[in-house]
């Protein structure tokens, strides 16, 4: 499994329904489930971005799925990052010429 990092900023619409946020992430669980992802963390944030999703995907286009679903319901845009844990960092610098 890849691991993606998501930075989320709330839309207008999003903020103006902040209560229904928890209902909304349950259903973004259900979305990357249905994909054959997971979402391994969720953390609000301050500062830049409004929170951040750690998610591990069997691929791109799973990834690129679950996020476009959730993003077109307009509550949310997103950045998503591909996230190499520190194993896969080591073996992609040490296969460096």
């Amino acid at each position: 499994m890849a691991t993606f990092i998501t930075l989320l900023h709330y839309s207008q619409r999003g903020m103006e329904n902040i209560k229904d946020g928890p209902t909304r992430l349950d259903k973004a669980k259900d979305i990357y489930k249905a994909m054959g992802a997971e979402i391994k963390g969720f953390y609000l944030t301050m500062g830049r971005f409004d929170a951040v999703v750690v998610i591990e995907a069997p691929d791109d286009v799973a990834i690129a799925k679950a996020t476009l679903a959730i993003g077109s319901q307009g509550n949310i845009s997103t950045e998503t990052l591909r996230a190499f844990p520190e194993n896969e960092y080591r073996k992609i610098i040490a296969a460096l010429p």
